[in-house]
């Protein structure tokens, strides 16, 4: 583990007093009052290097710029159906914090289907629940528990899980890259439950895609990890899939509220928080519906899939992946920089 020092941060922060004005203001709607902790964030990300974590934060910075995501919270995505759509084939959701205040984001990796939009609604959503995390709900734990709390607990659920899911791998690569580049060290652990056996050869494909301080914190936990999870929060804070052995991410029991539906308090809270915002920004205006194009690199994965294919035995003609989705574009030009 690198070892930030004062000095490091005192080098860092006389760089960033040189940016433009326009840096400077989306800087301020990026640390939140928090800029030395900011600041720490994107010199873990590079290792401790100031010049490599400043060029890391200008490109953050421009990004953000580019692709107005200081607005994005006043854009929600409409009509409501639509956006229902988007949360029912997109599984994820708040359930809770940890036992120290970090809030705990539950993704139903398995069971997303990604079929009910374009793959720029699904990045737009991604994006506006990254920002709501970070302006409303970190800020929020903070108060509550009486310290500073950045980061969050994601757990992944695998049930469902097919090596088909490689056919989503440019919308997940995508999403991966976005979240390495502009909101680095934002999650504690990243803990992988109710594997199927299919997972190690989908987790051959995914793993040469992460960053290397991104897969030392993927730990796999056996069956739905509900016991190691109860170390660190309480029982209420379980995502549904987590409750008990055998349940599944998205259909619950019956009895315990999923946190992936629109109805849940959580995405009922964020969908509302959008639409005040939108208010604020302007009367309303006649709904309309497109989503927001949002720049993002485009790693190479295909690669990664044909040898996985080969070592797991699949032919070419036995798992078709569709691997040409929607035109997309770059912003950013170096995923691995």
């Amino acid at each position: 583990m690198v070892l930030i020092t004062e000095e490091i941060i005192q080098q860092f922060q006389i760089l960033m007093e040189k940016v433009d004005e326009p840096l400077k203001k989306t800087f301020q709607n990026l640390d939140y009052g928090y800029e030395r902790e900011t600041l720490v964030r994107f010199l873990k990300a590079r290792e401790g290097n100031v010049s490599n974590a400043h060029k890391m934060l200008i490109e953050c910075l421009s990004w953000r710029i580019q692709n107005k995501i200081d607005d994005i919270l006043a854009k929600p995505i409409n009509p409501i159906e639509l956006y229902r759509g988007i949360r029912d084939s997109q599984l994820t959701g708040m359930c809770g914090y940890s036992k120290e205040g970090h809030p705990v984001i539950a993704v139903g990796v398995g069971r997303s289907s990604f079929d009910k939009a374009s793959i720029h609604y699904y990045i737009q959503s991604h994006i506006q629940m990254n920002e709501y995390r970070d302006r409303v709900i970190l800020p929020s734990a903070t108060k509550k528990f009486g310290r500073y709390v950045g980061t969050c607990f994601k757990i992944l659920d695998m049930t469902g899980l097919k090596f088909s899911a490689m056919n989503q791998l440019k919308l997940l690569s995508a999403i991966s890259a976005i979240d390495d580049l502009n909101y680095p060290e934002k999650t504690e652990t990243y803990y992988i439950v109710n594997a199927p056996y299919i997972f190690s050869a989908c987790w051959k494909v995914v793993k040469p895609l992460l960053r290397e301080r991104t897969r030392k914190k993927v730990q796999v936990l056996s069956g739905c990890g509900r016991d190691e999870l109860l170390k660190i929060m309480d029982y209420e804070s379980l995502p549904h899939f987590c409750r008990k052995e055998g349940s599944g991410s998205s259909q619950g029991d019956g009895k315990v509220s999923d946190c992936f539906s629109l109805d849940h308090p959580f995405h009922q809270q964020l969908y509302n928080y959008m639409k005040e915002q939108a208010a604020r920004v302007g009367p309303a205006a006649p709904v309309r519906q497109g989503s927001i194009h949002v720049g993002f690199p485009e790693p190479d994965y295909r690669m990664s899939v044909s040898k996985t294919r080969e070592s797991i035995g699949l032919s070419h003609s036995s798992c078709d992946l569709k691997l040409n989705g929607d035109c997309i574009w770059c912003e950013h030009n170096d995923v691995s920089s």
